[in-house]
Formats: C-alpha cells, sequence, structure tokens
C-alpha cells in the first residue's frame, strides 16, 4: 500500500492520535521518517489499556505498524515499552520475529516515558530540539490504540466509532471498557460497578495532566481514562485551586530550590525551560529577562514541577500554562533555539512511578482493571465534530435522519480535518457546528 493510499483511508476513517491532542494520523505519514515509534509507555499512573490491547493484538497492532513503515518507507521501527510489562513483551516476542526492521525498545518504570520527546531520546537517543517536531529528527511516534483503529480502518473497513476508557480509583470494579464514542462519562463509570466514595469527583485522563469533568460530557476520541476520586483527593484540591492565589503563594514561599527545574524532564533534554526562575520573576514582575517568560513555550505540561517536585506545593506547571496561552493569544511563537547537551546526570533525576504513586496518593488505586470489549448498549451519544488538533469536521447530516453505525456523519473540513461517524445505529436528533446528538428508537420512545 502506497503512502498517497493509506493517508486517504486514514483520513476518511477519523484515525487520530488516541489520546493527548489528537493529532491527526494521516499527517504524520512523511517519507523523511526513517524511524517510527510505537508508544506503549502507558506514561500516566493507573492507565493500563495501551499495554493490554498491545498484548491481545499484538500480531495486529505489529502487522499494520510494519505496513505504515512501508508505506513511508522507514528503516526501523520501535515499540517503545516498559521493562515491567512482561506479559505484553512475550506477546510482542512471538511476533516481531518475522519482521525484521521491528525491534524493542525497552524503558525503565519513570514519569513521563511516553511523553513524545523523552520516548524518543530513551530509544534513539536523538533530541528534538525546543519547539521543534520529531520528523525534524527523522522519527514519527504512534499510540497503540491509533495503530489498531488503523488495523480495523484497512482490514475491517470499521472507522473509528468506538474508544477504550480504563475507569478506576474508587470504584467496585476497576476495568477498562471500549464504549461507542458520544457515551456520557456518567454511564461510562457506571461499567465498573458502584462508585465507593462520597461525593465523587471525575478527573478525565491521568492523574498528572487530565482535568476535573462532568458527568455529561462525552467520551470522544481522546479520551484514556475516568479517575473516580473523592472530593478532599489532593488531586482534585490542586486543579480547584485559583492562579491569583498560587501566585501569591509562590511569592510568599518560593525558596528557589530549582528542584522543579532540575527534575523537569525537558529540561534534562536540555530544552531551556527553568520553572524556577519562572517563578521568581512572576512573583517579582522582574522582565528584565523576557526570555524566561518566552522560554515557558517549551514546558510539555506533564506536571512533575508541581505534583511531584516542590516541596511547598507550589503550582509552577499552572502558572506557565497561563502566561503560555497569554503568549499564544498574543500571536508569539515559540523562538528557534537549539538543545544543550544532555548531561550524565540526567539518568539520576528520572522519577519512578511507584514514588510518584505514593506522593500522589493513588498506591492503594493501583489495581488491575481488566480489558472489556463486550458491546456496550448506549441508547443517546453526542459527537463532537472537533476530536483532532485541526479544523472540525464538517457535518451532512440533518435533523431526522437515519444513521448506521459507521456511516460518516462528519466530512473532513479544508486544511488538517478528519471524518467522523456515527457511533450507534439511530436517528439524529440535533445538528449543530459543534456536536451531533444521535438517539436509537428505544431512546426516543423512552422521552
Amino acid at each position: 500500500m502506497d503512502m498517497k493510499e493509506l493517508s486517504n483511508i486514514l483520513q476518511q476513517n477519523g484515525i487520530v492520535g488516541a489520546g493527548g491532542a489528537g493529532f491527526p494520523t494521516y499527517a504524520k505519514l512523511n517519507e523523511n521518517a526513517e524511524t517510527l515509534i510505537l508508544n506503549c509507555a502507558e506514561c500516566e499512573p493507573l492507565l493500563r489499556l495501551h499495554r493490554q490491547l498491545l498484548e491481545k493484538y499484538a500480531q495486529e497492532i505489529v502487522e499494520t505498524f510494519h505496513l505504515i513503515g512501508q508505506a513511508v518507507g522507514a528503516k526501523e521501527l520501535v515499540i517503545g515499552i516498559k521493562k515491567a510489562y512482561t506479559k505484553t513483551i512475550d506477546a510482542l516476542n512471538g511476533v516481531i520475529g518475522a519482521y525484521p526492521e521491528v525491534r524493542l525498545g525497552l524503558l525503565d518504570e519513570v514519569y513521563p516515558a511516553g511523553d513524545e520527546v523523552v520516548l524518543i531520546y530513551e530509544v534513539t537517543k536523538k533530541v528534538v530540539r525546543p519547539g521543534g517536531l520529531p520528523i525534524e529528527q527523522g522519527v514519527a511516534v504512534f499510540n497503540v490504540e491509533t495503530v489498531y483503529n488503523a488495523y480495523r480502518a484497512i482490514n475491517q473497513s470499521t472507522p473509528v466509532v468506538d474508544k477504550l476508557v480504563s475507569v478506576v480509583a474508587e470504584v467496585d470494579h476497576p476495568v477498562t471498557v471500549r464504549v461507542p464514542i458520544g457515551t456520557t462519562i456518567e454511564e461510562t463509570v457506571k461499567l465498573a460497578g458502584g462508585i465507593t466514595t462520597k461525593n465523587p469527583v471525575y478527573f478525565i485522563g491521568g492523574p498528572m495532566m487530565g482535568f476535573i469533568g462532568s458527568g455529561s460530557l462525552p467520551v470522544t476520541k481522546t479520551t484514556n481514562a475516568v479517575l473516580v476520586l473523592p472530593e478532599e483527593h489532593l488531586i482534585i484540591q490542586k486543579k480547584r485551586k485559583k492562579t491569583s492565589i498560587d501566585l501569591k503563594r509562590a511569592a510568599a514561599c518560593c525558596c528557589q530550590c530549582s528542584m522543579c527545574t532540575d527534575l523537569c524532564p525537558r529540561n534534562r533534554l536540555g530544552h531551556p525551560i527553568q520553572p524556577h526562575l519562572f517563578m521568581r520573576a512572576a512573583t517579582c514582575k522582574d522582565v528584565q529577562e523576557p526570555n524566561i517568560f518566552v522560554n515557558t513555550m517549551f514546558c510539555s505540561s506533564c506536571g512533575l514541577c508541581e505534583m511531584y517536585s516542590c516541596m511547598q506545593g507550589l503550582s509552577p506547571r499552572t502558572l506557565m500554562a497561563e502566561y503560555k496561552a497569554g503568549l499564544r493569544a498574543n500571536g508569539l511563537r515559540p523562538p528557534q533555539v537549539e538543545a544543550k547537551p544532555v548531561g550524565p546526570e540526567r539518568e539520576y533525576r528520572k522519577v519512578p512511578m511507584e514514588r510518584l504513586m505514593a506522593r500522589l496518593d493513588l498506591t492503594k488505586y493501583n489495581k488491575e482493571a481488566p480489558l472489556d470489549e463486550s458491546v456496550v448498549p448506549v441508547s443517546k451519544v453526542k459527537i463532537m465534530l472537533s476530536q483532532h488538533i485541526g479544523a472540525p469536521a464538517a457535518a451532512i447530516v440533518k435533523q431526522g435522519d437515519k444513521v448506521t453505525k459507521g456511516q460518516m456523519i462528519a466530512e473532513p473540513a479544508k486544511g488538517l480535518s478528519v471524518g467522523i461517524h456515527a457511533s450507534i445505529d439511530g436517528v439524529v436528533s440535533e445538528v449543530t457546528d459543534k456536536y451531533v446528538i444521535i438517539e436509537t428508537q428505544e431512546g426516543r420512545a423512552g422521552k
């Protein structure tokens, strides 16, 4: 299969990064990609869906990874996976022998091993320049579920109509389930049995980079997990702090110990991001060195600085994100800079996942969440037209239309965009420029 044909299949079937920002996968196909990396680092604490999926569908995923490599002409294919995922590694070892260009890139159990820039360095020793793209180093990175979705599109003509979501923490039966795109978070949580805490809060995504959401929010192509946490949990309390108060606290007690910078994964790779200097400049309103503020644009928002490193419980990541957003809103782009050489101390400043979970009071939630791909009956879905970086898809259905599962309901817009598809059989009950609602006949009858 050539790159043009593969690109069309991926775009029309709505394949995007199944996590993070949802970058359209077809746009990652590039003949300059000499190395492809399959990301099975399972970056965030408590998440298991990638290793589970890769263990169960090792043959299908590796075969598709190989096909993508052939399409772009890549010389090397690397599966980045933590050494601790022994069952998945065993499954891969039983498959990769048939693909001589595929090798395993074994990773330590540290955070954030799944950060794209960190992962590339760990398995290739190449450093992506600050603000740069992996393709500049001849590298393209793909998510495990993304490649599995590509397999389904290529071999089964199945577009992205569902999503694997891990439901963990304060639930009776932690589980990883496959639900139709557009299912509410509340309905998804119910699949893990009862909630085991009063005043539960739904934390969507991983504990380090996720956000507090309501039960009415729909599952999208990038929804990886829902943590059900008690309202008083420190992660929830941290997220609910006001940035104005955070800034005042930083002015009062930041001691410039530089621990946030010393443990910053991007700084350890030579990127000019120095959270401790930012905290000093921001709290003192010192603009003598404007690059301290500009360099916030190189922050990956991994959260280590405020969730692990700072002994005062301050919030460098949150404050830098606010400044970074302000710079972008005013049209500023990251400057062209080169990374400094990676120092030997980097190896001794990695954060073990076990210690991170203990610090976040998550160890008690580190339980098996078995993969359950049973069909989940849903009577209503709200499908967002923007579930990816780039232009939202353009709806091609109207209210009252009958649709079937897998039918395209929004076509790719001009520019960077992908198709969106019906995730259930039913009738379109509402269409806006932001979403399409589909209801089953049973759901409409129950109104």
